[in-house]
């Protein structure tokens, strides 16, 4: 276990006749990293896989991105006939981007094999996708999630105050805009295939893919002409945190 180094205030950078500097501070590793190491450990003790197993997969998962499902939605708004396929035949659809949905790592894990569902977006209809249970989400083709969609917080309330929800993250829909949140769960995962932005007319393949952001594929975001990346999402305090009874933050202070 790695342990925490204690700053005494004195230099140690030439102790033991050794010109380097000081060790950085090292955070201890969680339980649950314990458990990782210990399950791994066993896991490849019985045979289950090798440890040359464990680096490929680990390099494939750690690979994983956004990317594949930014080609998806922009080639399906250059091409009519693959955006048919993106909805008739999502997992189909996928191969067609360099993902096989059907086994996209090579080692049969139990996310391989979920129902993939395109939501189409249009001017006057908005998805949202959201794992109320825990955190399913579509990792083959959208890489990993963000932090902040396995939080409580937006698990809970995205399907009580959606437009409010969206409102945090900076997206303020009209109220004729009719708004659906759609929940993943064990055997089903979505994605949103978001409204093409104006100003884009004549636009190829590659520009477009590079507006379509993970948040707009979630629906807490739409493209725009310019934007390229997601932009931090910091964390805000409750105003109303749950060991107050619901009463505001100043009241219990």
């Amino acid at each position: 276990m790695a342990k925490k180094h204690k700053d005494d205030g004195h230099d140690h950078s030439g102790d033991h006749g050794h010109d380097h500097p000081a060790a950085p501070m090292v955070d201890e590793i969680s339980d649950f990293e314990i458990l990782e190491l210990a399950v791994r450990e066993l896991a490849i003790e019985k045979g289950l896989f090798t440890p040359e197993d464990h680096r490929v997969f680990s390099e494939w998962n750690d690979a994983r991105s956004p990317a594949a499902g930014s080609r998806m939605v922009a080639k399906a708004w250059i091409d009519p006939a693959y955006k048919s396929r993106v909805f008739s035949d999502p997992l189909a659809a996928s191969k067609e981007v360099g993902v096989d949905w059907a086994e996209p790592s090579g080692f049969g894990t139990t996310s391989d094999y979920m129902h993939l569902t395109v939501l189409e977006n249009t001017p006057k209809l908005h998805h949202v996708i959201v794992c109320t249970l825990c955190s399913c989400y579509p990792r083959p083709i959208l890489g990993h999630s963000p932090y902040w969609y396995r939080s409580p917080n937006y698990r809970r309330r995205i399907v009580r105050w959606p437009r409010q929800v969206l409102a945090e993250f900076g997206l303020l829909l009209p109220p004729e805009v009719e708004l659906r949140v759609e929940d993943s769960n064990a055997k089903s995962r979505f994605m949103v295939l978001p409204v093409r932005p104006a100003g884009t007319d004549g636009w190829s393949e590659d520009q477009l893919a590079e507006i379509v952001t993970r948040d707009c594929m979630i629906g807490i975001a739409m493209p725009q002409p310019g934007r390229t990346s997601d932009g931090p999402r910091p964390i805000h305090k409750a105003s109303r945190p749950v060991h107050s009874g619901g009463r505001p933050r100043e009241a219990t202070q």
